[in-house]
């Protein structure tokens, strides 16, 4: 009995023993947490508040890219004479050359004219229209074509369609 009781004093002992090593193993390294990103001051605003800060409009622009499924080259030229550190062109943000980015400013100027003049006045309208709300992640929106059997219902005093006529049995 006492054999059987140290046997398994020691078996408990070792699994307490491997997880506690496997446990230490496993556990993140803790070393200084990497530099926070910075965002240049914008440049260059033509329809975005003035205002803001480069990581408040890296934050806007994120959104945008989300909402459209497009990247940061869709409105932004890419400069060749300023090479990056992976030896491809950075891109110059203060650029205007691209129609994609007029076209941006063009959309964000009707999407703050629709939220103020529209969306804000229909009561408990809670969700602002967003890029998102017609592009829907793609750079094109896609168009909405009702199903045909949508509608399954009547529709009280408008016209019903007369039955089927009777087909003479052969």
């Amino acid at each position: 009995m006492k054999q059987s009781s140290s046997f398994l004093t020691a078996a408990v002992a070792l699994t307490v023993a491997f997880f506690a090593l496997t446990s230490v193993a496993q556990a993140p390294a803790v070393g200084p947490p990497p530099p926070k990103r910075e965002f240049p001051a914008p440049i260059n605003l033509q329809v975005l508040p003035k205002d803001l800060t480069g990581e408040q409009l890296h934050e806007i622009m994120e959104k945008w890219e989300g909402s459209l499924g497009a990247h940061c080259n869709t409105c932004h030229a890419a400069d060749p004479k300023n090479i990056g550190p992976n030896g491809r062109p950075r891109l110059n943000f203060a650029d205007d050359s691209k129609e994609e980015k007029r076209t941006a400013r063009l959309m964000y100027k009707m999407v703050e004219d629709i939220n103020v003049n529209y969306v804000s006045k229909v009561p408990s309208s809670e969700a602002p229209v967003t890029c998102g709300t017609c592009h829907r992640g793609h750079l094109g929106p896609e168009p909405f074509v009702i199903p045909d059997d949508d509608h399954d219902h009547d529709h009280p005093g408008a016209p019903q369609p007369p039955p089927p006529a009777n087909k003479p049995s052969k």
